[in-house]
Order: C-alpha cells, then sequence, then structure tokens
C-alpha cells in the first residue's frame, strides 16, 4: 500500500490514486476563474496596478490554504477568496463606505482571527445555533443577486437611472463590450448546460481573446510573469481600523464568511456522503479552522477573505472523497496561478461580468430550502436576500434580516423559538442602523 493509500484511507472510502487526481483537476477547472475575477473586482477598491499582486495573493492563499484542507482535513475541498465577500470588501466597505483599503484588510484579519478562536472553542456551536437556517439561506442569496448585479452593471446590460434608479443599457448595445460580455454569457451558460468542466473559466479566457482581438483589450506583453506581492503583502492597516472604529465591518466579514463557510460545508459533506444520520460533520473543527486559518493567511497577503468553495462538488461529483482532491487542486493553484499576472492584467470587465452573473445564479438556488409556509420565517428572508443588492451592502441585509426575524417572532408570539444572541444581534444592528440615520450619536 503507497503513503497516499494508506494515509489518506483510500480503501475506507473506495476510491484510488487516480479518481482523486481527475477530481482535483475537475474541481480546479471548475473555480480557477477566480485567479482572474478576484484581482479584477479588488483592483477597483486597490488599484489596477495592484493586479499582478492580488493575482499572486490570490493563487497563493488557494493554494496554501486548499494544501492545508487536503493534509489536515483530508477532505476534498478547495478554497480561495470568496466571491460576494471580495464585492462586499471592494464596493460595500472601500468605495461604498469610504474606508481605506488596507483598513478593510485589517478587518479581514481581525476576523479571521475570530474564527480561530471560536473554531477552536465551544462557542462555535453557541453562534451556530443562535442564527436562524433562513436566515443563512437568504443571506446567500442575497448575496448570489449582489453578485449578478454587479456583473450586469460590468456587462452593460443595465446603467443608472434618474427616474427608476436603474434601467436597460440600450445605449450600450453599439459598443464591443457589450457584446464580448453577451458573447461570454452564452458560451458560459452553454457549457454550463453540457456539464463541462470550467465553463466560467472557458468563458472568460475566449472573451477576453475575442476583446484583444477587436481592440477592447491590449494584448498581454507576455503569457507568463515571476509572482510578486508588491502591493499588498502586510498592508493591514490595524491601527487604523481601531482609529476608524471600524468593528462593525469585522462583524459583517465575519458574519457572511462564517455561515457561508458552514452552508458550503454542509452542502458538501452531504454530497460526498460523509454528513451522519444526526447531521453531524466528521472533522468539521479541523475544516473550519482551515478556513480561518486561509482567510488570517490571505489578509497578510492581500486578498479578501478565503473561503471553502462549493465548486467542490464538481470534484466530488468525479469521485473525489478524501484530501488527495484538494491537495492537487492546492498544488495546481501553486504552479499556474502565481505565473499568469500578465494575462489577468488585460482582461475587461467585459469578460468576467459572466461569471459574476452566473456565480450569481448557483449561488440563489438555495432559495428553495427556505421555508415558505412559515411566515415568520419566510418574510424576514426576503427582507434580508432584497436588502443585499438593493442596499448595495451585505452587511445591511444582515442587520434587516436579523431585526425582521426578531420582531415578527415577537409579533406572532413566538418569541422562544428565537435564541437569547439572536436577540443581541438585532439589538446591535439596530444600534448600529440608528446610529448611521444619525439618530443618535455617542
Amino acid at each position: 500500500m503507497s503513503f497516499f493509500e494508506e494515509y489518506f484511507e483510500f480503501r475506507k472510502y473506495n476510491t484510488d490514486v487516480r479518481t482523486e487526481v481527475l477530481a482535483g483537476l475537475t474541481t480546479f477547472m471548475t473555480m480557477a476563474y477566480i485567479i482572474f475575477v478576484n484581482p479584477a473586482i479588488l483592483s477597483d477598491a486597490i488599484g489596477k496596478e495592484a493586479i499582478p499582486s492580488l493575482v499572486t495573493a490570490t493563487a497563493l492563499s488557494a493554494g496554501v490554504a486548499t494544501i492545508i484542507m487536503g493534509l489536515y482535513a483530508k477532505k476534498p475541498f478547495a478554497l480561495a477568496p470568496g466571491m460576494g465577500l471580495n464585492a462586499f470588501f471592494a464596493y460595500s466597505v472601500v468605495l461604498g463606505m469610504g474606508y481605506p483599503w488596507q483598513v478593510a484588510l485589517a478587518a479581514v484579519f481581525v476576523e479571521g482571527i475570530i474564527f480561530i478562536i471560536l473554531s477552536v472553542t465551544k462557542f462555535r456551536t453557541l453562534v451556530i445555533d443562535a442564527i436562524p437556517v433562513s436566515q443563512k439561506y437568504a443571506i446567500g442569496a442575497g448575496i448570489g443577486l449582489f453578485l449578478t448585479l454587479i456583473g450586469m452593471k460590468n456587462a452593460g446590460i443595465v446603467v443608472g437611472s434618474e427616474a427608476t434608479l436603474v434601467t436597460l443599457g440600450v445605449e450600450n448595445f453599439a459598443k464591443p463590450e457589450f457584446w464580448i460580455a453577451m458573447l461570454g454569457l452564452v458560451i458560459a451558460a452553454g457549457l454550463m448546460v453540457r456539464r463541462i468542466p470550467g465553463a466560467l473559466l472557458i468563458a472568460i479566457i475566449v472573451a477576453t481573446i475575442v476583446a484583444v482581438a477587436v481592440g477592447v483589450a491590449p494584448p498581454p506583453e507576455s503569457l507568463f510573469a515571476l509572482p510578486t506581492l508588491e502591493h499588498t503583502l502586510f498592508k493591514m492597516d490595524l491601527a487604523g481600523l481601531i482609529n476608524f472604529g471600524a468593528f462593525g465591518i469585522v462583524f459583517a466579514f465575519f458574519m457572511v464568511d462564517f455561515f457561508d463557510t458552514l452552508g458550503t460545508v454542509a452542502g458538501l459533506s452531504a454530497k460526498a456522503g460523509f454528513m451522519r444520520e444526526d447531521g453531524s460533520i466528521p472533522d468539521s473543527e479541523k475544516i473550519l479552522l482551515t478556513d480561518a486559518i486561509g482567510t488570517t493567511f490571505g489578509a497578510v497577503l492581500g486578498t479578501s477573505t478565503v473561503t471553502t468553495y462549493i465548486e467542490s462538488a464538481a470534484g466530488i461529483e468525479e469521485g473525489g472523497r478524501t484530501g488527495l482532491t484538494a491537495l492537487v487542486v492546492g498544488v495546481l493553484f501553486l504552479i499556474v496561478g502565481l505565473f499568469v499576472s500578465p494575462i489577468a492584467s488585460i482582461i475587461p470587465a467585459a469578460a468576467t461580468a459572466p461569471a459574476l452573473i452566473l456565480v450569481g445564479f448557483l449561488m440563489l438556488t438555495v432559495v428553495r430550502d427556505i421555508d415558505f409556509d412559515d411566515l415568520t420565517e419566510a418574510i424576514p428572508a426576503f427582507i434580508a436576500l432584497v436588502t443585499i443588492p438593493y442596499t448595495f451592502s451585505i452587511a445591511h441585509g444582515i442587520g434587516a434580516g436579523f431585526i425582521s426575524y426578531a420582531v415578527l417572532k415577537l409579533i406572532a408570539g413566538r418569541g422562544r423559538e428565537v435564541h437569547w444572541l439572536l436577540y443581541i444581534l438585532a439589538i446591535v444592528f439596530a444600534v448600529y442602523f440608528l446610529y448611521e440615520g444619525g439618530l443618535i450619536t455617542f
């Protein structure tokens, strides 16, 4: 018996090296788009000159975190900077609230430390139990709509309007960027329908080639370059985080990261057959700790929150059941991702827009798990879901969802169904909203 077979317990999971390697390749192809999309999003807040560093930070954080998942937790789950969390970082915290991106990085770092502490203590269970399942699903779906809105904006499908807030971007129909985005969307959706791995990555590459051919994007100066972290390494401003009093941002990052991870891990574990009859997940502490370490490490490198990817389901579907699948994914991120910054630097927003739109679709599918027959669950879920995209803020959506959940349960005479910690969180968010509106001061 080889080292791999013994260490990853191949007999227990009825698998072999070939199956695990193919599963790793499949997962990597499915989520490799993040190498290009994450730098594109974060560079809107940090600056386009930082794209080479952001590519390195994305690939390195994904590679290291996924390798840890494979070797320590021994699960076929891959990690990378999370979609939705990167948009919250760039568009809500930095561009929306006006915080320096170095302060936002500090918030991600502190959130990761908190996540690590919770992952090794029993308080983790308390927090998990406090948040209703319907709110967890709603937050995920709301983030999906948030990403879709950003993607449609980048594609030129929707534009601002004084009369209707947003409207169809008919003026963009004559622009090549619009049709490049449409081409990418058709390719990505078509490949997804055909269940071809790497649909989003292939669409980004094809759209970028077309963009270069028609002069929308410049050709890359080279195909590969040495990795760099010049613009992002150790740029966290912890003192600024304290001076700005941006601890609400830390809370928002934590809430989304923590519960997105829990939902993803639960779904992947169920698909892989790991989940026990009572709903518990073997080695869940190791999985969550790996996620938390990835987030902290990613912040040091200069990227937003690292989290477990639902795209890992593609590798599980191919038969991946052990940490060797994750190990393959992590190594591929390090081999491929660290050297493609010249290509990432020329990819236009029109080429990545289809990925944002379709990732939004994938995240929205969890709404089917919300109990719409119970209005005390469904209405707060709806409020959280729509508040996130309509206010362009994940934090606002979480707050609105928690407050409405607590209030409606009380009105229905079912206040005892609400965990005491959720009441505290609802009050905290209510005070935060009143403070933001200038109705109270400290």
